[in-house]
């Protein structure tokens, strides 16, 4: 999906000890960390409810690390969602990209 829209994919599943990002994208000077959720229907809500405050400040511990060691001159950082909605059989219901789902203190 965002390899389609003209983002690099610079890592998956980058590691902090026991907390990880899903994806980093670079597209020109912006880097994104993108938390990919996916439920299969609404019984437990929808994928970007469960990016949690608890869950965001993981990820905005992790994107430090990233850019304290792959320091690059990245004009702008961004943080995304992907939530994705399966229906039976983990046949595609709905995939959306939420751009700049939310901004740190950082």
């Amino acid at each position: 999906m965002l390899s389609r829209t003209g983002w690099s994919i610079l890592e998956r599943g980058y590691r902090l000890g026991r907390s990880e990002i899903d994806l980093i994208a670079r597209r020109g000077g912006l880097i994104a960390f993108v938390e990919v959720k996916t439920r299969s229907g609404h019984g437990w809500g929808t994928p970007e409810e469960a990016v949690t405050v608890r869950k965001r400040r993981e990820i905005e511990t992790v994107a430090r690390d990233y850019l304290v060691r792959h320091a690059r001159g990245w004009t702008d950082v961004r943080f995304d969602v992907v939530s994705i909605v399966t229906g039976p059989g983990r046949r595609l219901i709905r995939c959306d990209h939420l751009e700049d789902a939310w901004r740190p203190d950082f």
